[in-house]
């Protein structure tokens, strides 16, 4: 327990200087949730190349690896992996893994995964979510994994998908099921807009069209320049219009 409130330790300043970056972005965050060796490192590796170390091991992974992704709609998200939840974890531990926890605390969504070839899938989830609520991330949007479909008996998956209809079934392995969990975290991923102030030249009706398609709150004045725009926007728009150099308004 000391090794790990060290490491811990050094790892928090790095953690909550990329956390501040990814917030100030306005990304959404998808954490990576499950019990030990449910194969959260191998499901970020298969879905991102990431490269993060798979071991059987228990806080196998202690700082949690980020990797930038893009869902199949074109939404911008980091999927974040985390360090595998065990039963029963001392309350002293729960504490010194409260910061690394954070990045499910602070997540948009959560994708826990579990093991389906372990003999208590049933207990690893009831684990995982003891733990969630403990941290206060019992209310946050969750999209369950049914991981290890290559070597899981197919009567403990009906059965895992009997008491959770709406699981997904996956292998980090063969990659089946990966497609589809790509377009689950797309449908129940919020969208996160960006505010824009800019002036919009009247030859880029365009992007006006885009901006009253796609934005919220838009408020426009007409003036000699062009439109005057106050707006929130999906981050794909924003960042283009930024590239095109417009003056902002006013």
């Amino acid at each position: 327990m000391t090794k790990l409130r060290r490491e811990l330790k050094a790892l928090e300043a790095t953690r909550r200087t990329q956390r501040s970056a990814r917030e100030a972005s306005g990304i959404a965050t998808v954490a990576l949730a499950g019990y030990t060796n449910a194969g959260k490192s191998s499901v970020l590796n298969a879905l991102t190349g990431a490269g993060v170390l798979v071991q059987d091991a228990l806080f196998a992974t202690l700082d949690p690896t980020v990797r930038k992704m893009k869902a199949p709609s074109g939404k911008e998200f980091t999927l974040a992996d985390t360090v595998g939840f065990v039963r029963h974890l001392p309350h002293a531990l729960v504490e010194a893994f409260r910061s690394t926890l954070t990045e499910v605390q602070e997540a948009s969504l959560i994708v826990h995964v579990v093991d389906a070839s372990d003999e208590d899938p049933f207990g690893q989830i009831s684990a995982v979510r003891e733990v969630l609520n403990e941290i206060g991330a019992g209310e946050i949007p969750e999209i369950i994994a049914i991981n290890k479909s290559d070597i899981a008996d197919p009567m403990d998956i009906a059965a895992i998908q009997g008491s959770f209809p709406n699981a997904i079934v996956i292998s980090a392995q063969t990659g089946a099921g990966l497609d589809e969990l790509l377009q689950r975290i797309d449908s129940e991923l919020p969208q996160t807009l960006v505010a824009i102030d800019v002036t919009i030249p009247y030859s880029r009706g365009d992007l006006l069209a885009r901006i009253h398609e796609t934005g919220e709150h838009v408020r426009i004045d007409h003036v000699e320049m062009g439109s005057c725009v106050s707006a929130l926007v999906p981050p794909a728009l924003a960042a283009e219009i930024e590239r095109q150099g417009f003056l902002r308004a006013g």
